[in-house]
C-alpha cells in the first residue's frame, strides 16, 4: 500500500492519548484489509516526520500491536502486518475444534493423516485405564484455520468399545460428535496440561514451521458422565498462531 499521510488525523485538542488515536487508525487498516499481512509498515520516524508526533508515541502504539498480535518486528527488516494469534478458548470449555473456529469467524479444515487399529502403548493406556496390551484406536489428524495448519492433534482410544469410527469420516465429522451419535457417550470433562516444547521435523513439517520451533504442547484425558477415560490425545499448537485464555475465580 502507498501510505496517505492525510488518513492520520490525529486530534491533539482532545483527551485521547495521541498513540492510542494512531494505534486506532493503523489498527482499523489492518483489519479493513488495507494494510495486508505481511506487508512492511514505514519507518517510526518517517510517521514522526509527516505526523508531527513524538517518537515514543509512535513506539507505543506499535508496541501495543505488536503485543496483540497484530504487528511483528524483524530486526534491522522493519516492522510488519501480521494475522493475530488465534485464541483458544478449550481450557474454558469443552467445544469441537470446529465449532471454535467458527465463533472466531474462522473456516476449519481437517486432514486425516492416520486412522487405525494400533497396539497398546503403556502411557497411553494407563491414561485409559486399560491393560497394557489392550489395543487402541488411532487418530491423527492435522486442523486447520482457513486452510493453514495450525494444530497437529494425535489421539488415541480404547479400540473394543469404538471400533466402528475405523469407518468414521473425520475430516468433516467431530470425535466428539460421532460418539455421542454412535453409543450416546457424551464427554463430561477434560484434564488437560500444557507445556512449550520445540516442533520435531514431522510435526514441523506438517504445521509449516522449521525444526525446532517453539509450539504449545497439550496432553489430555477425556472422561464420560460416568468417569470412564475415553480419550487420550496429544495436541501441537503452531506457538506463532495460538494463544490460550484462562480464567481463573477467586472462591
Amino acid at each position: 500500500m502507498a501510505f496517505d499521510m492525510r488518513e492520520f488525523i490525529l486530534n491533539k485538542d482532545v483527551p485521547v492519548p495521541l498513540y492510542y488515536q494512531f494505534k486506532q487508525i493503523l489498527l482499523e487498516k489492518i483489519t479493513s484489509g488495507a494494510l495486508a499481512e505481511s506487508e512492511c509498515l514505514p519507518t517510526e520516524m518517517t510517521f514522526v516526520s509527516m505526523l508531527g508526533i513524538s517518537r515514543s508515541t509512535v513506539r507505543q502504539a506499535f508496541h501495543d500491536l505488536v503485543n496483540e498480535g497484530w504487528l511483528t518486528r524483524e530486526k534491522g527488516k522493519g516492522t510488519f502486518v501480521r494475522k493475530p494469534k488465534i485464541d483458544e478458548g478449550f481450557f474454558l470449555k469443552l467445544d469441537s475444534f470446529n465449532q471454535e473456529m467458527r465463533l472466531k469467524g474462522l473456516e476449519p479444515g481437517t486432514q486425516v493423516l492416520n486412522q487405525a487399529r494400533v497396539a497398546g502403548r503403556p502411557e497411553i493406556n494407563r491414561q485409559l485405564s486399560l491393560p497394557g496390551e489392550a489395543a487402541l484406536l488411532y487418530l491423527c489428524r492435522l486442523r486447520k484455520a482457513d486452510g493453514e495448519p495450525v494444530v497437529y492433534l494425535e489421539t488415541w482410544l480404547p479400540f473394543e468399545p469404538v471400533q466402528a469410527l475405523l469407518s468414521e469420516d473425520f475430516t468433516t465429522r467431530s470425535l466428539y460428535d460421532a460418539l455421542e451419535e454412535r453409543y450416546n457417550w457424551r464427554v463430561e470433562r477434560a484434564v488437560r496440561k500444557i507445556e512449550a516444547v520445540g516442533a520435531t521435523a514431522r510435526e514441523a513439517k506438517f504445521l509449516g514451521l522449521k525444526s525446532g520451533a517453539p509450539i504449545c504442547l497439550v496432553r489430555s484425558t477425556a472422561y464420560l458422565e460416568d468417569g470412564t477415560p475415553i480419550e487420550h490425545s496429544i495436541a501441537r499448537y503452531r506457538g506463532d498462531r495460538n494463544q490460550f485464555t484462562v480464567e481463573l475465580i477467586r472462591k
